[in-house]
């Protein structure tokens, strides 16, 4: 019996559907069935039960569910505490991000780290902020810069600061001329907006904002990244509502306008697993603290 035996069987009885625990799982359906037809016959039990309409668990498969998952949950602890060692033995950082990490926090913190800790290996991963809960809870980062939080107990976070949305347009817009725009001027106008598996959170609240303010807006692009959404509003595609980070990317194309009424605000925060030992987190801490003034949550 092998550890992918109880991750299928896992995924099956959780879904109680062969095609979608197969999707789950990045497998065709055939090897699954075949994998869970091996599992039951090394048990020795049935664990489901099949018909044409639904699958369900056998009382058998009830109790090996318990512990098949005691014993993933004890596999994934046994790999993220070897992972751990290992990269305390290399003096290594693994370290997830969203692009405005990289521009508005790195620049506080690398030169630090390198001060304090020269010899330190620093591996960065640019991932979603889902991706990077999943990398951190697997202990394959040690540290992630997201748009949200995690509500996983396993992890201690801080919120690093808070942003405004930015609206921009196209240099050549009617609207371009005018020193202050109100956004009931939003309405019908064609927008680009952030992909929502690419950008949940700015997505979220985009699409918050619009409904509490009863604006309908013609969405025209999503964008699976904030450059696309400058480049598509550089070449007239719409307008777009952005952090504020993106101005100094900008091109001579677009401009920012002031809107009469605010806009809503976006968040960066910083997460790690509360069971992670690590000077290099510390002083990344203590630097964001004292250098964004926020208190940990």
């Amino acid at each position: 019996m092998e550890l992918r035996h109880l991750r299928y069987f896992v995924a099956v009885a959780e879904e109680l559907n062969f095609t979608k625990a197969a999707q789950r799982m990045f497998t065709v359906q055939p090897s699954l069935s075949q994998q869970i037809k091996d599992l039951e016959q090394e048990v020795g039990v049935q664990l489901l039960i099949r018909s044409n309409r639904k699958v369900e668990l056998t009382d058998e498969g009830r109790a090996f569910l318990k512990e098949a998952l005691l014993s993933l949950e004890h596999a994934e602890k046994a790999i993220f505490d070897a992972r751990q060692i290992a990269k305390i033995n290399k003096d290594q950082l693994n370290i997830g991000f969203v692009p405005v990490a990289e521009m508005k926090v790195f620049p506080y913190i690398m030169p630090n780290i390198r001060a304090h800790f020269p010899d330190i290996k620093i591996d960065f991963h640019s991932l979603t902020d889902s991706d990077q809960f999943k990398a951190l809870r697997k202990g394959e980062i040690d540290i992630a810069f997201t748009r949200y939080l995690s509500d996983d107990e396993e992890f201690e976070s801080m919120q690093v600061f808070q942003e405004p949305l930015t609206l921009i347009m196209p240099k050549d817009s009617p609207f371009a001329q005018q020193k202050h725009v109100s956004i009931k001027s939003f309405n019908q106008q064609d927008f680009v907006i952030s992909d929502e598996d690419a950008s949940p959170q700015l997505h979220k609240i985009i699409q918050d904002f619009f409904k509490q303010s009863k604006l309908n807006v013609n969405v025209v692009q999503k964008s699976t990244n904030i450059l696309l959404n400058v480049n598509l509003v550089g070449m007239g595609v719409g307008w777009s509502l952005v952090p504020a980070y993106v101005i100094p990317l900008l091109g001579d194309k677009i401009v920012v306008k002031n809107t009469v009424e605010p806009l809503p605000m976006i968040g960066l925060y910083a997460s790690y697993r509360k069971d992670q030992k690590n000077e290099a987190i510390d002083l990344i801490l203590k630097i964001l603290k004292e250098q964004f003034y926020m208190e940990m949550f």
